[in-house]
């Protein structure tokens, strides 16, 4: 993400949470539909995916991948122009980055890799909302400011 996209977000970021103290947040993403591909089940991260995207009034479809890095190019083709039929963005938890990488390029559609990670770079942005705030709200207002930068 670059400079100006990071700033962009963290500034949507803010919006929300301010917005956040006079009720929920808008369903702005209502019949949008987000596919979250993982390799293993019961990742906190997909959790807090899935509460930032709902709280936006998307639809989240929980799909354990079988694909892996050792996975045919066409079977990876396939399976990308597939999901980006299926869905308006597609968010990969635990996968190799350049498996995403590949699925990106076929997708068609807004690609994340680890976006509601705490080791991904949404989560500085988090830090960064202010002091005393819950830090899983805060990462969570900050998965939402990126989906609303790219799919809304």
């Amino acid at each position: 993400m670059s400079t100006s996209g990071m700033v962009a977000v963290l500034e949507r970021a803010l919006a929300l949470k301010a917005a956040a103290l006079h009720g929920p947040a808008e369903p702005t993403l209502r019949g949008k539909k987000l596919g979250l591909l993982y390799e293993s089940e019961g990742l906190p991260d997909a959790a807090l995916f899935g509460r930032a995207a709902l709280r936006l009034g998307a639809h989240v479809a929980y799909v354990r991948s079988s694909l892996s890095g050792h996975s045919a190019p066409l079977e990876v083709t396939n399976t990308a122009r597939l999901l980006g039929r299926l869905y308006d963005a597609v968010e990969c938890q635990g996968m190799l980055p350049a498996l995403v990488q590949r699925i990106e390029a076929e997708a068609g559609v807004p690609v994340y890799c680890d976006l509601a990670s705490p080791s991904h770079p949404t989560a500085v942005l988090a830090m960064r909302l202010g002091a005393g705030g819950d830090p899983d709200e805060d990462r969570c207002l900050v998965v939402q400011a990126v989906l609303l930068t790219t799919i809304a």
